[in-house]
């Protein structure tokens, strides 16, 4: 095979030409207005349900505390994940939905810079559900962490998306159940 005629793997932005790892430089990059929605979920009994929304578990109310870890978590993702840029967040928003053996997360994180706010919020949706886990472990061990993911993002040079308008036009993961509305 001749040099003109082989494709070349197209080049990961976090590896460089050797094959090391590298924070990718966005000091080229524009300024523009980012915002991320993330999700997710924590499943466990209607007993312990009512606990939660009560405020009575045995280490008090999940809620509040759960929403200030993933507060928390959000303004430290360059801390916890390598390779993710610190970025001057304006706005966290953590919020809960509550059913009868289940708590939905949702964390909307927003800032103006160089690099998008996704990590951020998948990291206050994961803290958040991990301290509802940690708040209830005594009264359910068996509670389940799950469907974390990012929901909708905007800004940047790639724009606008959401799940939910990918899966109306078809673009679904081939390997991953599908989200049905239907």
């Amino acid at each position: 095979m001749t040099g003109s005629s082989k494709r070349s793997a197209p080049q990961l932005s976090h590896v460089d030409e050797s094959g090391a790892a590298r924070m990718v430089d966005v000091g080229g990059k524009p300024v523009t207005a980012r915002r991320a929605v993330a999700s997710g979920t924590v499943i466990t009994t209607p007993e312990v349900m009512e606990l939660i929304a009560s405020g009575n578990l045995p280490k008090g109310e999940a809620l509040p505390i759960a929403r200030i870890a993933g507060i928390m978590g959000a303004k430290r993702t360059w801390d916890l994940i390598p390779l993710c840029h610190p970025l001057d967040l304006s706005g966290i928003d953590v919020t809960f939905s509550l059913e009868h053996d289940r708590v939905h997360i949702q964390a909307v994180v927003k800032t103006s810079g160089k690099t998008g706010v996704e990590m951020e919020a998948l990291t206050a949706v994961s803290l958040t559900a991990l301290t509802i886990y940690d708040m209830i472990k005594a009264v359910d061990k068996h509670a389940v962490l799950t469907d974390i993911k990012v929901d909708a993002k905007s800004g940047g040079k790639s724009g606008d998306w959401s799940r939910e308008a990918a899966n109306h036009l078809g673009h679904t993961h081939p390997s991953l159940p599908q989200d049905s509305d239907d």
